[in-house]
């Protein structure tokens, strides 16, 4: 799949910007702060409906403005889509084909694509917070079923965790609503935990060749993924359900003296070794650096594995902070391939015949103009 299509309306610095793309490497040339990295979250958020760089939608909005509207047209196997998502100040209404989505969670996963941002650097070493947003997101582009479970499970969380408060204060002495809130909660986070294991496993399948590859033979690359309660995932559900009702039955006057839940897929992590060394303490920058390439190479083929059709790949600034053999790898593995946004200061030094093929767009102060 790509995208064709992008027109911008009141969308940050960007009154309006139309602009067609090829399905090859569009570069996006520019100095820092010109809007460039807009136009590449822009292509995000039409995805996502949300944005990678914050979680308050009023920053997307054109300042003095009502409303920031993107519209896309997605070519797919089956034709050209086009897609259109309006935030304003209240909330977001998402379009597919021209007919409005109730829930954003039908609408995500339309158009597939994988983010590298100078921030996935820090994927392996940044903390668990990080790591559980990127299973979410990449999960959530191919399975509807999983956002669904994901929201209703910040719900409960939400609700219970309030309860605890009031607990915790005196404000509630009745235990009977912590027990049924406990159990809506157990009852959606098994689900959400099952699935990421299962996701784990794919991840890993498409990631270890990938590593193999960048560290030249050198290395084995495993990922592991780390619950917060003693389940695992040869475990059926009735059984992870059991392990948890035990667990909060254990630990409930704990929780009520902290006023939080303390178990739960909102604490669990992932693990990453190389050869069967933790790469989070003791890897090299450069093994940590390998590791967040290899998975989103990775995402890229369990994507297309998934769904049948490769995502569009967008590198932000990236470039610059890989080295040239894990440059040349990342672009040798997209050629031709993947329609990839990149977004840069300058391609100089950068010789690869990738990037020479590829359309170029300048941008200056909330400017475009595609280089002939």
């Amino acid at each position: 799949m790509y995208i064709e299509h992008l027109k911008l309306n009141n969308y940050r610095n960007y009154g309006e910007l139309e602009l067609s793309f090829d399905n090859k490497v569009n570069v996006i040339l520019g100095e820092n702060a010109q809007g460039k990295t807009n136009v590449m979250e822009s292509i995000y958020v039409l995805a996502m409906a949300k944005s990678h760089r914050t979680s308050n939608d009023k920053d997307l909005i054109r300042w003095d403005t009502d409303y920031a509207k993107i519209e896309g047209r997605v070519k797919k196997r089956h034709g050209s889509i086009p897609m259109e998502l309006i935030i304003t100040k209240k909330g977001k209404k998402a379009k597919f084909n021209h007919i409005e989505q109730k829930k954003l969670s039908q609408y995500i996963g339309n158009m597939n694509i994988v983010m590298f941002a100078p921030e996935d650097l820090h994927l392996v070493k940044g903390s668990p917070q990080v790591r559980r947003r990127f299973i979410d997101m990449e999960i959530g582009q191919v399975s509807p079923v999983y956002l669904h479970d994901i929201g209703q499970y910040q719900k409960i969380l939400q609700q219970r965790n309030h309860y605890l408060k009031l607990l915790q204060l005196k404000k509630q002495q009745d235990l009977t609503m912590l027990e049924v809130l406990t159990e809506q909660f157990i009852e959606v986070a098994v689900k959400i935990i099952a699935k990421r294991f299962e996701f784990i496993h794919l991840l890993e399948k498409w990631a270890t060749p990938v590593h193999k590859g960048i560290s030249r033979n050198l290395e084995t690359l495993e990922i592991h993924y780390k619950p917060s309660v003693d389940v695992s995932e040869e475990q059926v559900l009735s059984k992870m359900i059991e392990v948890f009702e035990d667990k909060f039955a254990k630990i409930k006057s704990k929780e009520i003296e902290r006023g939080v839940t303390l178990f739960g897929p909102h604490r669990d992590d992932l693990l990453f070794h190389v050869n069967n060394r933790d790469v989070q303490t003791f890897g090299s920058q450069g093994q940590q650096r390998t590791t967040a390439l290899s998975l989103k190479l990775a995402e890229i083929e369990l994507i297309y594995s998934e769904v049948g059709e490769y995502p569009i790949l967008l590198l932000d600034d990236v470039l610059s902070e890989l080295d040239d053999f894990r440059q040349s790898h990342l672009l040798n593995t997209i050629q031709g391939k993947v329609q990839t946004f990149v977004t840069t200061t300058s391609v100089d030094g950068i010789d690869h015949q990738t990037l020479k093929e590829a359309s170029a767009f300048k941008v200056r102060s909330g400017e475009i103009e595609k280089i002939q």
